[in-house]
């Protein structure tokens, strides 16, 4: 935040003054300064926000050398000598993908027991349970197949060759998580226009109190008093009536609660929508539409598309970092918590998208285009509406891949 005061305050660090409508542009090195100072703020949230995770007290100590080598007992013999896997987890994914790969002509025993797995009570992995065997994506059950070769063997597995169940789980459980975590990205896309597309239609709007002018980029604390607003009604009000309805102690599921928050985005941008047509009837009626000047609409009228971004938080983004830390593999949890980030970041990366190929596809033949520079001689309301369209099919997505999805199961 101090490098972005300081590109935003010393002369030299920012951009000339604009000469009437003729702007001159930013040196690269005021651009590095600025984008530099926002990749520290993504620096720091990435190391604050993930870490969430916790363990028992029954965790391994790594200062113990007896407990980096682990012997199990197979059929009274010490067959299977195992390391516990250091590394990321994306090291351990990128294992099982590679001994699943060489083992490629192996059969995989119909039995699930015969596969290979730690026979103590805690996993070879640190900090994590044991995980159930499932029947879903079977080419990955191939990692933890044993050869012939290693049932002889009395030496430590190639963790690239050789994985246990629990780490082959790890990979399907995150495989299983990806088409949720992929619907939040469109949610991410329509949170985006709140500090975008929502400030560019208030600048055109009504921003007057007697003689106090209301910068359109502050209507966002509305967003901030929704979610203020809606935590407690939800914990007081929502959660006991929906827990008499669904008989659920929580009220509704997480991925019932995340499904609730998309539908309410939806209706943010339907909101925004309206408010638009409602402007440009006004642009219209003035005879404005070659003008880039506000129009006599209050800027409160955008209150309601503020607040119904917020309630869409409260259900959504809550939702998304409560699944993500409990469907997660127990060594996983930072990793995973750390994907609700991922979408956010996706999500502005889609409505820059969406936004140039509007612009290129509805400028053809010299026309204006739906979000020109004046946006009075534009179509912002048919932006809004391609988002809320857009929110439909990805909640429709979501819907199917909710009901398909299967929670983890921990030994």
């Amino acid at each position: 935040m101090c490098t972005l005061t300081l590109s935003a305050s010393i002369p030299a660090l920012k951009p000339a003054e604009c000469v009437g409508s003729l702007c001159p542009p930013a040196t690269p090195s005021q651009y590095a300064v600025f984008f530099f100072g926002l990749y520290l703020i993504a620096l720091g949230t990435g190391g604050i926000k993930p870490c969430v995770s916790s363990f028992g007290a029954d965790q391994f100590d790594d200062s113990d050398p007896k407990e980096r080598l682990l012997v199990a007992s197979f059929s009274g013999t010490s067959l299977y000598r195992f390391q516990r896997p250091g590394g990321s987890p994306i090291t351990r994914m990128c294992q099982v993908v590679v001994a699943s790969f060489h083992k490629w002509n192996l059969e995989v025993p119909q039995d699930s027991s015969l596969l290979y797995e730690t026979q103590d009570k805690h996993s070879a992995i640190e900090g994590s349970r044991k995980l159930e065997h499932s029947d879903e994506l079977k080419c990955l059950d191939k990692a933890a197949v044993l050869s012939e070769a290693e049932m002889k063997s009395g030496d430590l597995p190639d963790p690239w060759r050789l994985c246990t169940v629990t780490q082959v789980e790890e990979l399907k459980i995150l495989i299983r998580m990806f088409p949720i975590w992929a619907t939040g990205i469109v949610f991410s896309a329509v949170y985006a226009q709140m500090s975008t597309m929502f400030v560019e239609q208030g600048m055109l709007m009504d921003t007057t109190i007697g003689s106090f002018t209301i910068p359109p980029a502050s209507l966002s604390t509305f967003d901030v008093i929704s979610v203020i607003c809606w935590v407690p009604i939800y914990d007081r009000i929502v959660v006991p009536i929906a827990r008499k309805i669904t008989g659920q102690e929580r009220g509704f599921s997480v991925l019932q609660r995340m499904g609730i928050g998309l539908f309410i985005s939806m209706l943010s941008m339907t909101a925004a929508a309206l408010v638009e047509i409602k402007r440009l009837q006004l642009v219209k009626e003035l005879g404005l539409a070659g003008e880039a000047v506000a129009v006599p609409l209050s800027i409160f009228w955008q209150i309601p598309q503020y607040m119904l971004v917020g309630a869409s938080e409260v259900f959504t983004f809550i939702g998304q970092l409560e699944f993500f830390y409990e469907q997660s593999p127990d060594a996983m949890r930072s990793l995973c918590s750390a994907l609700s980030l991922l979408t956010t970041s996706f999500g502005n990366y889609l409505s820059s998208f969406i936004l140039t190929m509007v612009t290129y596809f509805t400028t053809t033949g010299g026309k204006p285009g739906w979000i020109p520079d004046n946006l009075n001689e534009g179509h912002l309301d048919y932006f809004f509406w391609l988002l809320a369209g857009l929110s439909v099919l990805n909640m429709l997505v979501y819907v199917f891949c909710a009901n398909k999805y299967k929670q983890k199961k921990a030994s």
